[in-house]
Order: structure tokens, then C-alpha cells, then sequence
């Protein structure tokens, strides 16, 4: 059976969603352009876990009524347990650049902007970082501007900060009394070499790094059915492309 990388991704993502050492997550918003991670959060729902999906591209993929205003609402009032965020830039400590690059304000290259990243980094108590693309260009020693800072000094109220970095060639693991991130699996094809040689920042490796797991039939089975289903209207060209599904005019 054929796996595709996106399939093999959201897998990734549901097994740090589902992660019994992290915090419980209850309510898990999704913003925008954030196909792979609204397909693990509903996957993780598939599989039987009582889990708050509010996907907020599309007024009938959650309960809001006033869009992002409610979502920062709740956010920090604390009832949003996992966000996913990423950036033009990601630097070693887990932080994101998505103004641009070059000198301020970042007129080099224009990213999309910040919106409300800094505030959900901070509010949120899980927050999984998430880039598909793995390049020095995007993973660099040190971003050009801080949008949403991966760690804050002693004193400084903040919920969380990053779990885990997925990206298209492995996952790494974020530890924030380090600042530093370890690579925990490298998907197939990928070694700790081949990532060292695409990654702008140091992390650490252990000796024998596992490869990320596939997808389990019974995954796929969902991922390509129910969980295509609820994506079809939302995201209708990563179903498309990913699935070979089409959403009915």
C-alpha cells in the first residue's frame, strides 16, 4: 500500500497529539493553511479520543461567532490546549520568524505576518510546530526577527511552549529547559546526516535515531475516509491531491 507524505505526517502529528507525557489535550484550534495538522486532529478524533477540533478556516468548523477574537478569548481564559504554529524562519530555540527577512521590517523577503502567533505561543500549553519544507533557508541558526519567541526569561507568564517540530524529513522534540531541540525520528530515506546537512541550527542525535512510523492500515482507512469526509469543503485541493477526492459542487 502506497503511503503518502502527507499521510505519513499526520500520523506523525496524531502520535504527539496523543503523547501521554505531555499535557491532556482537550479543544485543539487549527488555523489557517493547515491541511496536515486538521487531518491529525481529526484523525486523533476517528480513533475514538475525545478531542475539540475547531478548524478556523470556515464558519462550520467551529462554534465561533466573531472568528479570532473568540479563539484569543479562550486562549487565554485557557481553554485551548493545542495550537500548531510555523514561520517563514525557525531557529534552534523554537523561535519564529513570520515578518520577513533581511533588515526590519524584514523587507528582504515578506512573510504573512504575525496575527495572533506570539499570543497563542504563549497562552497556549501545547503548541506543535509544523513546516513541511526543511531547508537551511527555513530552519536557521538564528531567525531575523522574533514574531513568537520559543522560551521567555524566569518571571514571564506563559502557558507552554513548543512540544515538537515536524517538518518534511523528520520530527524533532523540543526541550525548553535546554532550548534546544533532539531529533527524535527521521522519516524514510533521511538519516541524522542528511538532516544535519538541511538544518541550520545544532540539535542533538542520539547514536540510533528510529525512523518515523508508518501509518497504520487502520489509520490510513480513516485518514482516507471519514476523516477526508470532514476536510472536503475546507480543504478541497489537499484532498484532491492527497486523497483523489473531490468535494461535490
Amino acid at each position: 500500500m502506497t503511503i503518502r507524505p502527507e499521510e505519513r505526517l499526520a500520523a506523525a502529528v496524531a502520535r504527539l497529539i496523543l503523547d501521554p507525557a505531555a499535557p491532556a489535550a482537550r479543544h485543539a484550534a487549527v488555523g489557517n493553511a493547515s491541511a496536515i495538522p486538521a487531518a491529525a486532529c481529526l484523525l486523533v478524533r476517528a480513533l475514538g479520543h475525545p478531542l475539540r477540533v475547531s478548524l478556523l478556516t470556515r464558519p462550520r468548523g467551529n462554534a465561533f461567532t466573531e472568528g479570532s477574537r473568540e479563539l484569543f478569548d479562550l486562549a487565554g481564559q485557557g481553554r485551548v490546549d493545542l495550537f500548531f504554529l510555523g514561520g517563514g524562519q525557525i531557529d534552534g530555540q523554537a523561535n519564529l520568524n513570520l515578518l520577513g527577512t533581511g533588515a526590519w521590517p524584514g523587507v528582504e523577503t515578506r512573510f504573512p505576518g504575525s496575527f495572533g502567533s506570539a499570543f497563542m505561543y504563549f497562552m497556549t500549553p501545547r503548541t506543535i510546530l509544523f513546516r513541511e519544507e526543511h531547508s537551511p533557508r527555513v530552519l536557521v541558526q538564528r531567525v531575523d526577527m522574533v514574531s513568537a519567541p520559543g522560551v521567555s526569561p524566569p518571571g514571564v507568564f506563559r502557558r507552554g511552549t513548543a512540544q515538537a517540530l515536524v517538518t518534511g524529513r523528520c520530527v524533532f522534540r523540543f526541550h525548553p529547559d535546554r532550548a534546544r531541540f533532539a531529533l527524535e525520528s527521521v522519516h524514510p530515506g533521511e538519516s541524522v546526516a542528511t538532516i544535519r546537512a538541511a538544518t541550520g541550527f545544532d540539535f542533538d542525535a542520539a547514536e540510533a535515531v528510529p525512523e518515523t512510523p508508518d501509518p497504520t492500515e487502520a489509520e490510513l482507512a480513516l485518514l482516507r475516509g471519514p476523516v477526508c469526509d470532514e476536510m472536503l469543503e475546507t480543504y478541497p485541493e489537499f484532498c484532491a491531491r492527497v486523497f483523489g477526492r473531490k468535494h461535490a459542487a
